[in-house]
């Protein structure tokens, strides 16, 4: 029997298995390590010059432009918004 396409839950982490909780702290910290990203590309900023607006080593900033999303938390990456001068918002959908 052929199989169709299977339609997203828009969260890849609950597609993938994991438990709704863990699935949305793992989307928010993919959004906020893609955002930093863009924002680091937009900027031009090389990896030292990211390291030294986000108070880091360069080695943290090759890691999150790696997208090693297991190296940071949450609050690290809200942390790293706010050292860009930007605003973290939580939205709450039922």
């Amino acid at each position: 029997m052929k199989r169709g396409p299977t339609k997203s839950s828009g969260n890849i982490f609950a597609d993938l298995g994991f438990e709704p909780a863990e699935a949305a702290v793992l989307q928010m910290r993919a959004d906020l390590m893609s955002d930093l990203r863009r924002y680091i590309e937009k900027n031009q900023l090389s990896q030292a010059e990211a390291a030294k607006q986000l108070g880091v080593a360069q080695s943290r900033v090759s890691d999150l432009v790696q997208g090693k999303w297991e190296k940071f938390s949450l609050e690290m990456l809200i942390t790293f918004e706010a050292r860009l001068g930007r605003t973290t918002r939580l939205k709450v959908a039922a």
